[in-house]
C-alpha cells in the first residue's frame, strides 16, 4: 500500500483541521508514493526507534509526537536531531505524526485514556472546535428519491446521535423550462414542464458537505441539480482536550490501584486530599497542567494527567482538586494499540504493525 493512503486513513480519523495553532504535525519526512508493507508505531522517534525500524525492515514510522516541531536551520550529522533526520531520509523511511489532532479526535488519546480507566459518559474537558452543521436540501424526481437518500446516508449525511440516514421528505410539484443547449432528463426544449418531485432534507457536517454534494450530483438524473444549503445553529461534534466523566463510586485508594494496574505503573504521584470516595474524574493525556482550572470548574474529584509542576500542584490544592500525575508517557501510550487496530482494520490486515512501547526518557528509581 502507498504511504499516502495510510496517511489519508490517519487524517480521516484525526483530521488536520484539529491541529492546534501552536503545533506542527502531520506528514513530515519521506516519499508519499513509497510502498509500505510494515509500519512501526511509537510515541516518539529517537535513535533507538530508528534502530528498531531498520532491524524490523519497516518502511514507515507513525508517532504521536512530531519529530520536526520547531523550524530547523539545518539538517546535518553534527546534531542529534539533524543526524536522526538525515538517517531517516537515507534509510528511505516515511515519517508521519498525529499530535494535537489525535489528542482532540474522537477515540483518540484522551478517549483511550478515559476508556481504559473505566470512565463513562465523557465529554471534552476544554472545548477547542465545534463541527459546523448544514442543512442540505435536494430536489429530485420521485423515481430517484430512494437512490439519492441512500447516497446521502452512505456519504455521512443524516447522522443524528446514534441514528444514520436521517432525512425528511416532502412531495411537491417542480416546474422548469429546458432551454436551448440543455439535455433534459424530463421534458422538451422550450416547453414549460410540471414534474412531481421529492424534496429531501438532511443534516451534513462541514467536513462531509462538498464530497456528499459531489456524489449526489454524480448520480442525480438532472443535468442541472436544484439544491439549497443552509448553515445551522445546531451543535455538531465537539472536540477538545482532556475528558471529564463518571466512575462508579470508588474509594480514592482503589482508584489509584486501578490507574497503576491499567497503565502498568509501579508508582505515581498524588497531590492533594487522598481520602474520600470518587465519582467524577477528569483526565488529559500528556501534559495537562493548563487544564487544572477546567477540571475544577467541571466538578472533578480527581484530575489524572502528567508533567505536573510544583506550582501547578499547589494551585490545584488551593482549589481543593486532587491531582494524580501518572506521567506523560504512560497517559499517552494507551493510543498505540488503538492505532494498530485502526490501521489493520481499515487495510484488511494487509499492513504489518510493530509497536515500540519504551519511553524515550526512561527513569530508574533507586
Amino acid at each position: 500500500m502507498k504511504a499516502y493512503k495510510i496517511i489519508n486513513l490517519m487524517d480521516k480519523w484525526a483530521p488536520p483541521y484539529l491541529i492546534d495553532e501552536w503545533d506542527n504535525t502531520g506528514f513530515q519526512i519521506g516519499n508519499p508514493e513509497k510502498e509500505v508493507e510494515k509500519v512501526l508505531l511509537s510515541l516518539d522517534i529517537d535513535q533507538k526507534v530508528l534502530k528498531k525500524a531498520i532491524k524490523e525492515k519497516v518502511q514507515m514510522i507513525i508517532t504521536h509526537h512530531p519529530i520536526i516541531f520547531k523550524p530547523l536551520k539545518n539538517i546535518t550529522r553534527t546534531t542529534y536531531k539533524g543526524k536522526l533526520i538525515y538517517d531517516l531520509i537515507r534509510e528511505d523511511i516515511v515519517v508521519y505524526n498525529a499530535h494535537t489532532n489525535l489528542d482532540l479526535a474522537m477515540n483518540g488519546v484522551n478517549d483511550a485514556l478515559a476508556n481504559i480507566l473505566d470512565i463513562k459518559d465523557t465529554r471534552p474537558l476544554n472545548t477547542i472546535y465545534e463541527e459546523p452543521l448544514f442543512k442540505l436540501v435536494i430536489f429530485v424526481p420521485k423515481s430517484h428519491a430512494c437512490i439519492i437518500r441512500k447516497v446521502l446516508g452512505d456519504e455521512g449525511a443524516g447522522f443524528i446521535g446514534n441514528y444514520s440516514h436521517c432525512t425528511y421528505n416532502t412531495e411537491g410539484m417542480g416546474t422548469f423550462m429546458p432551454l436551448d443547449g440543455t439535455s433534459p432528463f424530463i421534458g422538451k426544449i422550450n416547453k414549460l414542464e410540471d414534474v412531481e418531485e421529492t424534496k429531501i432534507e438532511t443534516i451534513v457536517e462541514k467536513k462531509n458537505l462538498s464530497k456528499t454534494l459531489n456524489e449526489v450530483i454524480k448520480i442525480h438524473p438532472y443535468d442541472e441539480v436544484a439544491y439549497d444549503i443552509y448553515p445551522l445553529k445546531n451543535k455538531g461534534n465537539i472536540y477538545g482536550y482532556g475528558r471529564i466523566g463518571k466512575v462508579n463510586k470508588i474509594p480514592f485508594i482503589n482508584l489509584v490501584d486501578r490507574i497503576k494496574e491499567k497503565l502498568k505503573l509501579d508508582h505515581l504521584f498524588v497531590y492533594g486530599n487522598s481520602n474520600g470516595e470518587i465519582t467524577k474524574v477528569a483526565v488529559c493525556g500528556g501534559s495537562g497542567s493548563s487544564f487544572i482550572h477546567d477540571a475544577y470548574l467541571e466538578g472533578a474529584d480527581v484530575y489524572i494527567t502528567g508533567d505536573v509542576r510544583y506550582h501547578d500542584a499547589q494551585y490545584a490544592n488551593e482549589l481543593g482538586l486532587t491531582i494524580v500525575d501518572a506521567g506523560h508517557y504512560h497517559t499517552e501510550k494507551v493510543i498505540l494499540p488503538i492505532i494498530k487496530d485502526y490501521i489493520q482494520e481499515n487495510t484488511k490486515n494487509s499492513i504489518a504493525i510493530e509497536l515500540y512501547e519504551e519511553s524515550s526518557a526512561p527513569y530508574i528509581i533507586y
